[in-house]
């Protein structure tokens, strides 16, 4: 393979990687703790939307409500971290990225 042929799939798997990050930001990411707390997540790390059941408003549940919603964040978060993750290393057959 010459150094134009690299060229060109370099630059090949570097937009079809950009294409696929960009889906990715966009996609919804969705986590749920003990039926009292959802959010949304968007694979750019947006909050998009965080839902607290009418129940969980409870005075008593104010520390646990609020802990579901960090572990639902975060959670969501290394979901998005893990599929860009996998995005890299199908595009370019290594984790990290193309370079």
């Amino acid at each position: 393979m010459n150094m134009q042929q690299m060229l060109m799939q370099a630059q090949k798997m570097q937009r079809e990687l950009q294409k696929a990050q960009d889906a990715l930001k966009e996609k919804e990411f969705t986590v749920s703790k003990g039926g009292a707390v959802t959010v949304v997540v968007l694979g750019s790390k947006e909050i998009k939307s965080i839902d607290i059941d009418k129940d969980a408003f409870d005075p008593e549940n104010k520390e646990m409500v609020e802990e579901m919603i960090a572990l639902a964040v975060n959670e969501a978060v290394a979901q998005i971290e893990k599929e860009s993750e996998e995005i890299n290393e199908r595009i370019t057959g290594r984790s990290g990225g193309l370079f």
